[in-house]
């Protein structure tokens, strides 16, 4: 039997176990002493190990670190201990989803309405172009084709805008 100190301190699982995190370990309580135990889904915990990895899933980050899957949960304010999602140990990244967000900044004094417009218009120009649309899920094009797509489509729209005086970054 193992007595953890340092760490969490005890936890109460929602299974009603007592459940003890440290040094990257969870323990739990069999009535005779600690033994090295799974992490239990469904408890909550203040920080993560600091040894963790953010992997990202559908565009949601997941926290993981020895064996367990964390998320973050703003109503209670602390991350959850969650089950892996299906497909996310052959399929999830450590790296962030592309942003969708151009910089634009007017360089001939163009009204906030002028901006609308033309950020709209090279909007719709772009997806005529490329047939992505970032609007739509997916992009509205087929997964494999969606990468590049996406590309095309933010070179389209650049263009436009710098076409039309503006910088673009």
């Amino acid at each position: 039997m193992v007595t953890p100190s340092g760490g969490l301190g005890e936890l109460h699982g929602p299974d009603g176990g007592r459940y003890w995190f440290h040094g990257g370990h969870w323990y739990r309580w069999n009535g005779a002493g600690w033994a090295v135990w799974g992490a239990p889904i469904g408890l909550f915990v203040p920080f993560l190990p600091f040894y963790f990895t953010t992997v990202w899933w559908d565009g949601v980050p997941y926290y993981y670190a020895n064996d367990t899957y964390y998320l973050w949960d703003d109503d209670q304010q602390q991350y959850e201990v969650v089950a892996p999602p299906d497909g996310i140990e052959s399929g999830g990244t450590s790296r962030a989803p592309a942003s969708n967000q151009l910089f634009v900044y007017p360089k001939n004094g163009q009204s906030a309405e002028q901006q609308d417009k033309d950020r709209y218009e090279c909007h719709r120009s772009a997806v005529s172009q490329t047939g992505f649309d970032p609007t739509v899920s997916g992009g509205g094009v087929a997964p494999e084709d969606m990468a590049v797509k996406r590309n095309d489509y933010f070179r389209a729209q650049v263009a436009c805008l710098e076409g039309r005086g503006y910088t673009v970054k």
